[in-house]
């Protein structure tokens, strides 16, 4: 009894994995695909869009001021300069 149990088990999972590889993955596949395709298809347009301003124009961006925190935990910090004999 319990051969012929494994053996239907197998006959099962057989046929699920082929009904799923035949029916079920190529439609997830088409869908993960084109979510790729639309993804890079909009990084392309970003990459040549035209930056805003009119042509022949200098634009400078600068950083914005942000004071540098330093950590006072970790001690002094010196500056040296390398000599050389």
């Amino acid at each position: 009894m319990g051969l012929l149990r494994t053996i239907a088990i197998l006959v099962i999972i057989y046929y699920a994995f082929k009904f799923f590889s035949r029916y079920i993955a190529p439609i997830f596949l088409k869908k993960v695909i084109n979510n790729v395709e639309k993804k890079y298809k909009e990084q392309q347009q970003n990459k040549y869009e035209e930056p805003a301003g009119k042509v022949g124009e200098t634009v400078i961006a600068k950083k914005p001021v942000e004071p540098k925190e330093s950590n006072k935990d970790v001690g002094d910090y010196v500056d040296y300069e390398e000599v050389k004999d």
